[in-house]
């Protein structure tokens, strides 16, 4: 029985250059009660890996959060796969607004203990007593009221290259340091602001609307099925785009367009971008905005030490590698003392203090 990927990336992108077929992007989440993780994961990659799918998928005794593509000629037996499960019958699945065929490269089902990492002890309130989801129409509307504090539930470098109009984007590396920081600078707004929050699924704010009630706030609303879906409802319904720039998502495309706005811009110079890459030093690795001029330059790198040691022979580079560890910029997201132009938005919630 295979649990595993036979082919690694590099021979799992020509074989899908040949078969030159159209892969579609998908992402969805649920919570549900999964009692033996072990074996839902082990039944999802011997399904999956029989129809080409490809992705990250975490399971947890809470549910599944999962990110992949699948042949677009398979969709129909995914989706019937799907509806076999009983708690995925029917499952909501935001489709990609912009598709790549290599968006994934191999199929990784993994346990987890959550299938999102908030931190929180969810036995402490009621998961349950969630926040009004709403659709694309009614959430332009909220978005507009003077009463209601909009919340970007995402990290900074995906808030940096694109967020709705009005949004408060938090300053944050993970997910759980911003349902703190949040709370602590509207505590003043419980009852008489209405907390509207968003991120890229809905999946975040799924278990933030939960506790933000617990704490106290008498109003909450979530944008359901996130940014991928609302993108999907404004063009079917044709309502206004409140979204300005690129919707940042965890795969090989790192982002999608949703408008023309650029409103990051490259570290390194200044100017205009919102295009992240990963430094070409495979010791450094560190996720920023680069733009074109600067990557020419740079040949792909952070840094000039970077660039230098990109340029050494492979096998030199290996060596000075060797027993030192990973940099920690390899975990780093727009994080470094030498990018002079990353955006600071620290003090964002300053604008709802009390006068």
């Amino acid at each position: 029985m295979q649990l595993y990927n036979n082919l690694s990336a590099k021979e799992r992108a020509e074989l899908i250059e040949q078969a030159g077929k159209e892969r579609l992007t998908i992402s969805f989440y649920k919570y549900a009660k999964i009692n033996n993780t072990e074996i839902f994961r082990n039944h999802l990659f011997l399904a999956w890996d029989q129809l080409e799918v490809l992705g990250r998928i975490y399971v947890a005794n809470e549910g599944i959060n999962a990110q992949l593509s699948v042949p677009a000629e398979n969709f129909e037996p995914f989706k019937n796969h799907l509806d076999t499960i009983s708690f995925l019958e029917n499952v909501r699945l935001n489709i990609a607004v912009e598709h790549d065929n290599f968006a994934f490269l191999k199929l990784k089902v993994k346990v987890r203990n959550k299938i999102v990492a908030d931190g929180l002890n969810d036995a402490s309130f009621d998961v349950t007593n969630k926040g009004v989801h709403v659709n694309a129409q009614k959430f332009n509307e909220l978005i507009e009221d003077p009463n209601t504090v909009l919340v970007d539930m995402r990290n900074h470098y995906e808030s940096e290259i694109g967020h709705f109009k009005n949004a408060v984007t938090p300053d944050v590396d993970t997910f759980r340091e911003s349902l703190d920081l949040i709370e602590e600078d509207l505590r003043e707004h419980k009852e008489d602001k209405k907390l509207v929050m968003y991120c890229t699924g809905g999946i975040r704010c799924e278990k933030a609307s939960a506790y933000y009630k617990h704490k106290g706030f008498k109003n909450v609303f979530q944008l359901e099925g996130g940014i991928i879906n609302y993108v999907r409802q404004i063009e079917a319904e044709g309502l206004e785009n409140k979204f300005l720039g690129k919707n940042f998502v965890f795969d090989e495309r790192r982002s999608e367009r949703i408008s023309d706005d650029v409103i990051a811009n490259c570290h390194q110079c200044g100017n205009p971008a919102d295009l992240h890459t990963n430094c070409a030093n495979e010791a450094c690795h560190l996720l920023f905005i680069q733009c074109e001029d600067c990557k020419e330059k740079m040949e792909n790198c952070c840094s000039t030490n970077c660039m230098e040691i990109n340029q050494l022979p492979f096998e030199e580079q290996k060596t000075l590698r060797k027993g030192q560890g990973n940099s920690n910029d390899i975990f780093k997201k727009g994080r470094a003392d030498h990018l002079p132009f990353k955006k600071d938005l620290r003090n964002i919630f300053e604008t709802m203090k009390p006068k």
